[in-house]
C-alpha cells in the first residue's frame, strides 16, 4: 500500500484538488443562484403591486327618482300617488286600483312616461268633448312654454308636445309634427289648416275641431 501511495501521490493530490476546488464551486455558485432567484421574484412581486388593478369596479346603479301624480276622474281609488319617474300612465292607472265600469279610456295614452306634479284624468262615458276638454285642461298643470289651452280649448300654434298628445287620435309622433310644421310653415291660420300636417286627415280633424283653437 506504501509503495502505491509513494507511486501515486502526485496523481492523487491533483485530483483532490481538483474536487475539492468542484465542491467550492458548486457550494458558491448554487448560493449566488439562490439569491438571485430571490431577487427576481421580489422584483416581479414590486412590479406586480406597483400595477393599477385590472378588476372592473362594479358600476354604482342609479335608483330612479320617485315622483308625485296625481289621478283623477274614473278610477276606483283617485288620489296622489308616489311612483317612479321609469313608469307610464298605465302603471298609475293600477296604482289608483284600475278603471271604473263607467270610464272611457280610448283618448289616454297609456304608454306616455309620468313626470313629477302629473295630473291624470281618465274620463267616464258620456262626457262631451268641451266637458272632456275642460277637465283635461284642468287636470294638466301648464309646463314648459306651452300654454296652449284657452277657453277649454287646446291652442295649436302654442300647445306643446304633452298639452297636444292629450288631443284624442294624437300621440307623440302626431304631435311632434304639428310642432314641426308650424315651426317651419309659421302658425296656423285657420283650425283647418291642422289638415295639412303629415298623418292628419279628415277624420282625425273631425274628432279635433271642436276641442283646438288658433287663438
Amino acid at each position: 500500500m506504501q509503495p502505491f501511495l509513494e507511486k501515486y501521490k502526485k496523481q492523487i493530490a491533483i485530483l483532490g484538488g481538483v474536487v475539492a476546488a468542484i465542491l467550492i464551486y458548486l457550494l458558491v455558485f448554487d448560493d449566488s443562484s439562490n439569491r438571485a432567484t430571490i431577487e427576481t421574484i421580489d422584483q416581479m412581486t414590486l412590479a406586480a403591486s406597483d400595477e393599477p388593478s385590472t378588476i372592473p369596479e362594479t358600476e354604482i346603479e342609479t335608483e330612479s327618482k320617485p315622483i308625485v301624480v296625481d289621478v283623477k276622474g274614473a278610477v276606483i281609488y283617485p288620489g296622489v300617488y308616489t311612483l317612479s319617474e321609469e313608469q307610464r300612465i298605465v302603471d298609475a292607472v293600477e296604482a289608483a286600483g284600475g278603471y271604473t265600469d263607467d270610464a272611457n279610456p280610448a283618448l289616454i295614452n297609456h304608454a306616455q312616461k309620468l313626470h313629477d306634479e302629473m295630473v291624470i284624468y281618465i274620463p267616464k262615458i258620456g262626457e262631451e268633448p268641451e266637458e272632456l276638454m275642460e277637465q283635461m285642461v284642468q287636470a294638466s298643470p301648464a309646463t314648459g312654454s306651452g300654454s296652449g289651452s284657452s277657453n277649454g280649448k287646446i291652442n295649436i300654434n302654442k300647445a306643446s308636445e304633452g298639452e297636444l298628445t292629450q288631443l284624442p287620435g294624437i300621440g307623440p309622433a302626431k304631435a311632434a309634427a304639428i310642432i314641426q310644421h308650424r315651426s317651419e310653415q309659421g302658425n296656423f291660420q285657420i283650425i283647418e289648416d291642422l289638415k295639412n300636417v303629415t298623418g292628419i286627415g279628415d277624420k282625425t280633424f273631425e274628432q279635433l275641431k271642436d276641442l283646438i283653437d288658433v287663438k
